[in-house]
């Protein structure tokens, strides 16, 4: 289900990395982070289809337990940076993710992750190219509660949509409509089609500086993919998004707010929409983070470029919150977290009908409930330096009926066939974990 991951303990570094380094001389080096996890990891018992209007489910498939060794956003890269005197500064980043697992495809792709090329001084920090969203950096904020990788952040925060042909929850992975009919596939037909949690490529970004510890950032995905020859497929697609944060109290305060739109992705002509608040405190006792996000996935419109009318096929709205805590234990902590994803609002999995005239549309009666979860996890992380920690813990996610949420790095469920769990089963494992930077 998901792809990508980005972990606690490398989102704080790949939320501003080149800003950190805005003192240091010309240079280059070499960075990476290897976060892997041994554990026992279990799938409930689920189905392979959705029960749609309350009709009996399929069979359900039994449960299985399996030993796996996962990894978790493993990646490494070279920064380079030069002076050029008078405040101002050029840097590049090529940064690779590294799948540490086995593979019969020998091919290497670079530039995977977090990539681009800029310039920073006193105006603040400008540069192009791939790089995670101010959505995405404000998980920094909050995610203090994970062990290692299995924790809420790109698991139930930030994660409501597939990766591939089927972007989101009000397209065909619910089966909600035909891909450049009812649900203008973008990703398939190769538009933008990026999810709230994923980074922008083919992108430019600006990080303000830090003044009173307010800093804003602002990123914009240019519409490459617009397309003119194809009636079915024409869309201009693009995205915006936009984060103001603010950090006090001698560093012990953080709140951040974003706002996203996503234009041409779910619908032609239409744009998706997102808002969220993610922060916390930290007592001294206790750190405390604390995240709400809510989206909107917007009407479908016809092949034919009209809207669709709104009566039973309207905008499908998502909502999810989480808690976390670290509580500090000499040179370790314990870490826990919960986090909740909401029943999808809205007529998911209704898909409208288009007349014989082209212009007349229905609606079918076909509805899924029960599309929510829940996440929880709590274990112990050991700090033995800077750079190596390990932990131990159990995490666990209660999907509903109708939902399938999982973490990246996940091995296949009890029919071997897919990452993702089968509808309805619940994901948990007990493991250990190591992560080493260097």
């Amino acid at each position: 289900m998901q792809k990508k991951l980005i972990t606690i303990a490398v989102a704080g570094a790949l939320a501003a990395p080149v800003l950190a380094q805005a003192q240091q001389a010309s240079g280059t080096e070499v960075y990476g982070t290897v976060n892997m996890a041994f554990g026992q990891f279990k799938y409930g018992e689920g189905t392979a289809t959705q029960t749609v209007d309350g009709a009996t489910a399929a069979t359900a498939q039994a449960s299985v337990s399996k030993w796996d060794v996962s990894s978790g956003a493993s990646n490494y890269g070279i920064r380079s940076r030069e002076s050029l005197g008078g405040g101002m500064a050029a840097w590049i980043q090529i940064e690779n993710g590294v799948a540490m697992a086995r593979s019969n495809d020998g091919s290497v792709s670079g530039a995977t992750r977090n990539s681009a090329i800029g310039m920073q001084g006193g105006f603040g920090n400008i540069f192009i190219g791939q790089w995670t969203t101010p959505w995405s950096d404000l998980d920094a904020l909050w995610g203090v509660g994970t062990v290692g990788y299995w924790g809420p952040v790109t698991a139930i925060i930030g994660r409501r949509e597939n990766t591939g042909s089927s972007p989101n929850y009000g397209c065909t992975n619910l089966g909600r409509g035909v891909p450049g009919a009812n649900c203008n596939d973008l990703e398939s037909v190769g538009g933008v089609g990026h999810a709230f949690w994923r980074r922008f490529s083919n992108a430019v970004f600006y990080q303000s500086p830090v003044m009173a510890g307010v800093q804003v950032k602002l990123a914009y995905q240019t519409n490459d993919s617009k397309t003119t020859g194809n009636l079915s497929t024409n869309a201009d697609p693009s995205a915006y998004s936009t984060s103001v944060q603010w950090a006090g109290m001698g560093g012990r305060a953080r709140v951040g707010a974003a706002y996203d739109k996503h234009k041409d992705w779910t619908s032609i002509g239409g744009s998706d929409t997102g808002y969220r608040v993610t922060g916390g405190w930290n007592f001294g006792v206790v750190d405390v983070g604390l995240a709400y996000e809510t989206m909107k996935y917007k009407c479908q419109v016809s092949a034919l470029g009209m809207a669709a009318l709104c009566a039973d096929n309207g905008d499908i709205k998502a909502k999810q919150y989480g808690v976390a805590l670290a509580v500090p234990i000499g040179p370790g902590s314990i870490r826990a977290s919960y986090a909740v994803a909401k029943d999808l609002e809205g007529p998911v999995g209704s898909a409208p009908t288009i007349g014989a005239d082209g212009r007349t549309i229905t609606t079918a009666g076909t509805h899924i409930s029960d599309t929510g979860a829940k996440q929880y996890n709590i274990g112990y992380e050991h700090r033995f330096s800077k750079r190596t920690n390990v932990g131990i813990g159990y995490a666990k996610i209660d999907n509903k009926g109708n939902a399938a949420f999982t973490w990246s790095g996940a091995p296949a469920n009890q029919t071997g066939a897919s990452l993702a769990p089968l509808f309805g089963s619940d994901v948990s494992t007990f493991f250990v974990s190591m992560t080493h930077r260097f």
